[in-house]
């Protein structure tokens, strides 16, 4: 995922507990970059995000799925830094 779209993410977990991460699972499927395509594939991963979404909002009554939403957003913010940092070594 690009690294401003990681950072809007965050932002949107952290007012709106699940919207970042409902919106990531939509980049996905836009060609947004994740260890687990390989893996899983590409479909498989936009269920999983949708589902951690869910999950997200249904538990931040209790506080637990806001405090998930933001480390959620964190982690797509480090994994966007770190993609970005490796490109620009790369073509160093």
């Amino acid at each position: 995922m690009p690294f401003p779209l990681a950072v809007i993410c965050l932002f949107l977990n952290t007012f709106i507990p699940g919207l970042g991460t409902f919106i990531s699972a939509f980049t996905v499927l836009c060609g947004a970059r994740s260890e687990l395509v390989s893996q899983r594939g590409v479909c498989c991963v936009f269920w999983l995000n949708v589902a951690a979404a869910f999950i997200q909002i249904l538990t931040a009554v209790i506080m637990v799925g806001w405090i998930m939403s933001i480390f959620w957003g964190m982690d797509m913010v480090i994994l966007a830094s770190q993609y970005l940092s490796s490109c620009v070594y790369l073509s160093i």
